[in-house]
């Protein structure tokens, strides 16, 4: 069986950042996998759109396609639009549609090496409060999982780990820098768990306003691609197939 094409699929944005970040993430999984075809599509803003994508994919002859939402939890657009998307692609196609990307252990990894980026270092580690900062959910199960995150990351040996959220839900980016001041901590950094610039990352930009370190976004980091590829690599497994065909 010829190996599927991969569609990245992302959210899409106004901002011109985004869909330049998305792209360097997609460069960095075709070098990481060379002879696998990857192409993007965009749920909205950007082009192609998702609908496009998987119409050229059709028409050049593709079979068989995964499809891998490039986002961190599991909410609506997982659970709701990237399927309603998929369910009207061209019958031609079999498509699976692969799990988000989070939570992983190398993405913690990546906020990780984003946070020394910003200027941390190992041993900043026992008196640093990080915030965690993501885009939000009105998703119950998006926003536990943003919460377990933070009390998995908490045991690597910072001070504390808390959430916080852009949107949607509580508490904010500067609230929680602020409640981690009044904790004691040394310093306070911010580790934006989102993956491109946009409306919403500015937005936990300006709330890290009293912060001592803000990172960047997760965008094109290494460890983005390698999770990007076995979750690709899960969704096309011959346990996936048997259990799809079974389906």
């Amino acid at each position: 069986m010829p190996e599927p094409v991969l569609l990245v699929i992302a959210h899409g944005s106004r901002d011109p950042r985004h869909a330049a970040t998305v792209h360097a993430l997609v460069r960095q999984v075709r070098a990481r996998r060379p002879g696998l075809r990857v192409e993007t599509g965009f749920l909205e803003f950007n082009v192609p759109s998702v609908s496009g994508a998987l119409e050229s994919l059709a028409a050049d002859g593709v079979r068989d396609v995964v499809a891998l939402p490039l986002l961190l939890t599991r909410a609506f657009h997982a659970k709701t639009d990237i399927p309603a998307v998929l369910n009207a692609a061209p019958a031609r196609l079999r498509i699976r549609q692969a799990e988000v990307l989070g939570p992983s252990p190398l993405l913690t990894a990546a906020l990780e090496r984003r946070l020394y980026e910003a200027g941390l270092c190992p041993a900043d580690k026992s008196s640093t409060g990080v915030v965690l900062a993501s885009a939000g959910s009105t998703d119950p199960e998006a926003i536990a999982v943003i919460a377990e995150i933070a009390r998995e990351w908490r045991r690597a040996g910072w001070s504390a780990v808390r959430p916080a959220f852009a949107s949607a839900a509580l508490p904010r980016t500067e609230d929680v820098v602020r409640e981690l001041r009044a904790l004691g901590c040394a310093r306070v950094a911010v580790a934006p768990y989102v993956l491109a610039p946009g409306r919403l990352p500015d937005r936990i930009a300006r709330g890290s306003a009293e912060a001592d370190v803000l990172a960047d976004v997760l965008g094109a980091a290494p460890e983005v691609a390698r999770v990007l590829l076995g979750r690709y690599d899960e969704a096309w497994s011959p346990a996936a197939v048997l259990s799809a065909v079974g389906a």
